[in-house]
């Protein structure tokens, strides 16, 4: 028995051949399922170590049956560096025996699984015949943003602004493939948002921003707020938080590192589990501004590894590692070594 490898080519072939639409919806379903099996899952927060420069998280998911963790780091400096902003990797393992049956790379399906939480969530707040989105920060979050916006919902027109135009051109080329999809630069943060139906903030800077205020969100719109993610970084102002009501993943967690953390313990929040079946609303009526306050939460990584663990299975260069040594006697572990 080997533990099964997908590394950042193989995740790429298996996105490709299915096309990123086909997967991010697949992807979703999976999350989807799994959030709907809320309590039968351990659920905590992640265990994160913060440094000046940036933070390197553990997040762990079970549900008694299989135990998924993520290694992730979030340093908003590496770009200069020449490196991702955020790397991961992730380990799918059996609980009955603890054997690992899967390890992947996560940089790409963090942002694939992200960008399919989004949508999700989105597609139980926003109203009916939402199809323009303010996207404000275009960075490597971006085009994920925008691809499972416009598989999952119809969107089909986006407003581009980043501090750096730069990153709004690369956005621009990147998509202009892209069938029945229009991404247009916008002068500023009032440009992006005038008029839009949904706005999503994915901004990178750790620390406290105001990147939207009160009177820049339109009557009705849905905030998808993936940004703000850890003690200390915000994207929205606390009066956007008093007038909307608020969807989080995983309250405990989402309290200390989401947009609420600008809020008193006492504001209620309604949990995405609780909407997905149903048992809370995700909007009131057409005129109420919705926000969900996303994090990232564990069980979302326990779902995309479960996710192209089964995918795998029909993959034509599958790999294997031998992470675990393969013993003739279980008891001599001494004998893998082969100095005897």
């Amino acid at each position: 028995m080997q533990t099964r490898y997908i590394g950042s080519a193989a995740l790429g072939r298996m996105v490709r051949r299915r096309g990123i639409p086909e997967f991010l919806r697949g992807l979703a379903g999976y999350i989807r399922d799994d959030y709907l099996r809320w309590d039968a899952f351990e659920k905590t927060p992640r265990l994160a170590s913060h440094t000046p420069s940036g933070v390197i998280e553990l997040m762990p998911a079970t549900d008694g049956r299989l135990y998924a963790f993520k290694y992730v780091n979030g340093h908003p400096g590496n770009a200069a560096l020449g490196l991702p902003t955020v790397m991961a990797f992730g380990v799918l393992a059996d609980v009955a025996t603890g054997y690992p049956l899967l390890l992947s790379e996560m940089t790409l399906l963090t942002a694939l699984r992200t960008a399919a939480t989004s949508a999700l969530a989105a597609s139980a707040m926003v109203r009916a015949g939402a199809r323009t989105m303010a996207l404000i920060g275009n960075g490597a979050q971006s085009e994920f943003q925008v691809l499972a916006f416009h598989a999952m919902l119809g969107v089909d027109q986006i407003r581009a602004y980043d501090v750096d135009v730069r990153a709004t051109h690369r956005l621009i080329a990147n998509l202009a493939g892209v069938a029945g999809l229009r991404v247009l630069p916008a002068a500023s943060v009032e440009d992006a948002v005038r008029g839009a139906d949904i706005l999503t903030t994915a901004t990178a800077d750790k620390r406290r921003a105001a990147v939207l205020v009160r009177q820049q969100v339109p009557t009705g719109a849905h905030i998808n707020a993936i940004g703000g993610d850890c003690p200390g970084k915000t994207e929205l102002d606390p009066d956007v938080l008093r007038d909307a009501r608020i969807i989080v993943e995983f309250e405990p967690q989402t309290r200390v590192e989401g947009e609420i953390q600008q809020l008193a313990p006492d504001v209620p929040v309604a949990a995405l589990s609780d909407v997905l079946a149903q048992r809370a609303s995700g909007r009131g009526s057409d005129a109420e501004i919705t926000i969900f306050d996303s994090v990232g939460f564990a069980l979302e990584d326990y779902s995309a590894l479960r996710y192209i663990a089964d995918l795998d299975r029909a993959e034509p260069e599958s790999r294997e590692l031998d992470l675990v040594p393969e013993l003739r006697d279980p008891r001599n572990l001494y004998a893998a070594l082969g100095v005897g």
